[in-house]
């Protein structure tokens, strides 16, 4: 039994949107058995004695149009089926600079954002130069974030971090130049909410990394070091993964299949 202490705090997993894909199409060697294995976009949100976080902001409409992406709702409007007002967020942790994970950054009027060191320049460097690379970026994104760093309201991070008693940021990645995750104490242990370091369960489960990837030796190792941070393995949630929602009970009745409850034991 987990003993509650004052630094623990809720957390959540609100999807907004969804994309069709073969399973084929989520591990670098392919997969044998190539069904139909979807991708869910989720942001998250930690609610506790240090305030609340959103975790990314994905992305709105019109980009879902020009990605082909299926959206349900925009993210702000998932946030407020559990209360939470977008206008007066004061911390948004940006886990990397991927379209559906910083777009609608002028969804947050108050917000500081937290980023690591190493993906600004990442996003903002020669590596941009190339079109393989770019392509998970979005101009209007990158060119945003710069605002807020010159109005200052970016708080940037190198490595590890504590953002409160309770909620820390750490540097793997893999995906992403400055790819971080988010450890977080809830009253079931550590969860660690792994974003885009493991998009599925079974990315991390089988060591066969997520095509998308700058270093395949830093995802690699990134799947050891989400497992180490967290309580247990099942203590780590996914990025992108529909089976999220499977294993976690809903925010409240009504939203089944749109907010789960991640510091509650699973189903």
């Amino acid at each position: 039994m987990v003993t509650t202490t004052p630094d623990t705090y809720e957390v959540y997993a609100v999807k907004y949107g969804t994309h069709a894909r073969k399973a084929r199409e989520n591990f670098i060697l392919g997969d044998d058995h190539d069904g139909p294995m979807p991708l869910d976009f989720y942001v998250w949100a930690i609610v506790g004695p240090g305030g609340t976080f959103v975790v990314d902001t994905g992305f709105d409409r019109a980009m879902a149009a020009k990605r082909k992406r299926e959206i349900f709702r925009t993210p702000a409007e998932g946030l407020q089926l559990i209360g939470i007002n977008p206008d007066t967020v004061k911390d948004v942790i940006i886990t990397h600079m991927h379209y559906d994970h910083a777009g609608s950054l002028d969804e947050f009027p108050q917000a500081r954002y937290h980023l690591q060191d190493r993906e600004m320049a990442f996003c903002t460097g020669r590596h941009m130069c190339n079109a393989t690379t770019r392509f998970p970026f979005e101009a209007d994104h990158v060119s945003t974030m710069v605002h807020r760093i010159f109005e200052g309201r970016v708080e940037f991070h190198d490595g590890d971090d504590e953002l409160a008693p309770g909620v820390t940021v750490h540097r793997v990645g893999g995906h992403s130049l400055g790819l971080q995750v988010v450890r977080v104490r809830t009253r079931r242990g550590w969860v660690v909410l792994a974003s885009d370091a493991t998009h599925y369960y079974a990315n991390m489960e089988t060591m066969r990394p997520y095509p998308v990837v700058v270093n395949v030796a830093e995802m690699v190792e990134g799947f050891k070091t989400i497992q180490k941070l967290a309580t247990s393995p099942s203590h780590v949630i996914p990025g992108h993964d529909p089976l999220v929602l499977a294993r976690y009970p809903a925010a409240k009745p009504g939203l089944e299949g749109i907010v789960a409850r991640l510091d509650a034991d699973t189903l």
